[in-house]
């Protein structure tokens, strides 16, 4: 399940490519705008921008902007970012263990494919398009 945190991070950087002025948009416009909680939007900023997909500067004049246009963001990457990935079972994330049944899995294969269409399907996905709800 995609929690809180990867839909709002979403919706934080669609909002900062619709309002994207080229100056640092100040995190309480953004709240504000989208009807979230400054606290919580407080725990995801320091992942974006960790992860430059933002960029942030404090004191007067502070906030956030985009780092690249909306069409080179992918959701993927973000929801990866926010959400620690997307696997469906923990057999199939990146720091996992090789499962000590994998080799006589009969649901491994449905679970792989599964988290390729998952993938594929998040990774097609600009926050450009996100930006035209129809072009999804």
């Amino acid at each position: 399940m995609i929690t809180t945190r990867g839909r709002y991070a979403l919706r934080v950087l669609i909002d900062l490519a619709e309002n994207n002025s080229g100056s640092y948009t100040p995190m309480k416009e953004i709240a504000a705008r989208q009807g979230l909680s400054q606290k919580y939007l407080e725990q995801i900023m320091p992942v974006l921008i960790k992860n430059r997909i933002v960029d942030g500067m404090s004191g007067k004049g502070g906030g956030y902007r985009l780092v690249r246009s909306p069409e080179e963001y992918v959701v993927g990457e973000i929801l990866s970012l926010t959400e620690g990935g997307l696997e469906p079972v923990s057999c199939l994330g990146c720091s996992a263990d090789k499962c000590e049944r994998s080799d006589d899995c009969r649901t491994l294969p449905m679970w792989k494919k599964y988290n390729e269409l998952t993938q594929d399907f998040f990774n097609g996905i600009t926050l450009a398009d996100l930006m035209k709800s129809d072009k999804i």
